[in-house]
């Protein structure tokens, strides 16, 4: 099979440069205590993040869904959500440290029960989340717990970068890329009782109108269909930053969505109700939700 055309001999160097670029800041921040580089990150994001271009974006997206909200308390939000991403950069470069059973001292876990239950059963299941706080720490979490999570994420443009998506995976599970090839895989894998994992706050151009802060978004149904298809249950999974590299993260009960046989209907009403936990959690955290993406239609 033909693997993807190589990008042109300048567009490689660029890459390359950007590769080696990385590993460098990479060695330096892992160099740096874990809190000592979350400080400066969130120092750098604050700093500097309001005036990159992107902030134009999480301008708008902060006045539409709260239009009740002044611009001194959206400009607060703005700042809060750089130093987290900020954070969160330097703190990938630790991702490691992170990986206790329980977390450590760094880590407080709500419904860790529900995690246990789901190493036990034998059967699938499907952990979602979306961009908060640290959100790489929902699969490490579980994986120390005995319950490798098989994460489907999207493929950096610069094949030279996949080096950094080893860090996310967890313990034995698998990294599956969107597209046909990581679809086909993940069907393998439920069918064998294993348990993915998929963030579900991005846009999706083909995805499925969902209301989301008040207006529909395009939404990738993906979660309900795998869940209505084989029937697992679905977990939902919280990560708060708590403060500095501290955090609390919350499983919920399992979810079972409906099945009443008229798919798209039930596609549908699942991801409203995944959107809806969602909404709840960014209204009571905006400011670690990442809020510079195009999430809706202009």
């Amino acid at each position: 099979m033909a693997g993807k055309p190589r990008p042109p001999l300048v567009l490689r160097a660029i890459y390359g440069l950007q590769s080696v670029a990385l590993r460098i800041l990479f060695i330096a921040v892992r160099r740096l205590p874990l809190d000592q580089a979350s400080a400066i990150g969130g120092w750098l994001g604050r700093h500097f993040g309001p005036m990159l271009p992107r902030t134009r974006i999480a301008r708008l997206n902060l006045k539409r869904a709260f239009p009740e909200k002044s611009s001194t308390e959206i400009d607060a939000i703005i700042r809060g959500m750089w130093d987290n991403i900020g954070r969160f950069a330097l703190e990938y470069p630790h991702l490691d440290q992170f990986c206790g059973i329980d977390g450590g001292d760094r880590i407080s876990v709500v419904g860790m029960e529900y995690v246990d239950a789901a190493r036990e059963d034998g059967a699938a299941g499907i952990f979602f989340s979306g961009h908060l706080a640290n959100w790489e720490l929902m699969g490490l979490c579980a994986a120390a717990r005995g319950v490798p999570v098989n994460l489907i994420y999207r493929a950096p443009n610069n094949p030279y970068l996949a080096w950094l998506y080893d860090l996310r995976r967890s313990g034995e599970a698998e990294m599956l890329p969107k597209g046909s090839e990581g679809a086909r895989r993940a069907l393998f894998l439920l069918r064998r009782g294993a348990h993915l994992g998929l963030l579900v706050d991005q846009k999706m151009n083909d995805g499925i109108p969902v209301p989301f802060f008040g207006r529909d978004a395009m939404t990738a149904p993906a979660l309900a269909q795998l869940a209505l298809r084989y029937g697992c249950p679905v977990f939902a999974v919280r990560t708060e930053r708590l403060g500095g590299a501290h955090f609390r993260i919350t499983v919920l009960p399992p979810l079972t969505f409906q099945d009443t046989g008229d798919r798209r209907a039930d596609e549908a009403r699942a991801m409203r109700e995944v959107n809806a936990l969602l909404e709840a959690w960014i209204r009571e955290r905006p400011e670690q939700w990442l809020w510079i993406h195009r999430r809706w239609p202009d």
